[in-house]
């Protein structure tokens, strides 16, 4: 696996950043955020670190890996796979909530107790269900146009089949519409989404999101950015202020701090 990783500068000899783990979408790498979003400018001005891992194994040699575009390369979608033969490798999961950070905050001068989680699309996905499968762990979290209800989307549907198998309680763990109705977070979510993404209302429902999040009292603080599509320039355009949300609660430690 690879990942990208940003340290600002002006670390004191000793010290550790703050980082924001950053889950990019389908047919992704670590490069995609990387290299578009023109978020280092801004982590630097806030000190913190960024980390951006890529979206699935890579040459794996499971037949059909690189047919699809919302399976298998470049797919993950943030699951542990149940299903041969994607249950050998494709453990994103496990990866992006255990292993990465362990091996980033050992490596590098990254503290562990300071960490944020944001992505966008299917990587919208992964952070929404990481946080709220993890209370506690992550200090801030948000949102791009996020896949918000995959049981529910052709894409979701597509992908949680072939890694989890026919439709079970196991998608519900993997689905954020559904467990925010049961454990909502402690701290305020930010989503953003534009107005003319072509996926809003078949793939990403986000509105479903925000349905479950005022049943269970889950704090959202949500942007509808008019005219803007789902690419990175909707991304660049907006990063700013999400990694203002994650600043001022990884600075502080406030998890509560909103953007």
């Amino acid at each position: 696996m690879r990942f990208a990783l940003f340290l600002p500068p002006g670390l004191a000899e000793g010290g550790k950043a703050p980082a924001l783990y950053f889950l990019s979408g389908l047919t992704c790498t670590e490069e995609n955020f990387t290299v578009k979003a023109g978020a280092q400018r801004f982590a630097a001005e806030a000190g913190l670190a960024l980390v951006a891992p890529d979206t699935s194994p890579r040459n794996t040699g499971i037949p059909g890996e690189d047919d699809e575009d919302f399976l298998g390369s470049g797919a993950g979608f943030y699951v542990d796979a149940t299903r041969a033969p994607w249950s050998a490798h494709y453990r994103m999961y496990d990866y992006v909530s255990r292993e990465l950070p362990q091996f980033v905050e050992s490596s590098f001068p990254i503290d562990p107790d300071r960490r944020g989680i944001c992505g966008h699309s299917m990587g919208g996905h992964g952070a929404l269900v990481i946080a709220l499968r993890n209370p506690g762990r992550y200090r801030s979290v948000s949102a791009l146009a996020p896949i918000s209800n995959p049981s529910s989307s052709p894409w979701g549907r597509a992908a949680f089949s072939a890694y989890l198998g026919d439709e079970s309680p196991a998608w519900r763990e993997y689905d954020a519409s559904a467990l925010v109705r049961n454990a909502p977070l402690d701290l305020e979510i930010r989503i953003d989404l534009g107005s003319a993404d072509p996926f809003r209302e078949e793939e990403l429902m986000v509105e479903q999101f925000l349905a479950a999040c005022r049943e269970s009292g889950q704090r959202v603080s949500f942007h509808l950015r008019g005219g803007y599509d789902h690419g990175y320039f909707f991304v660049a355009s907006f990063i700013e202020g999400h990694i203002r949300h994650h600043a001022a609660a990884l600075r502080t430690g406030d998890a509560s701090a909103g953007g």
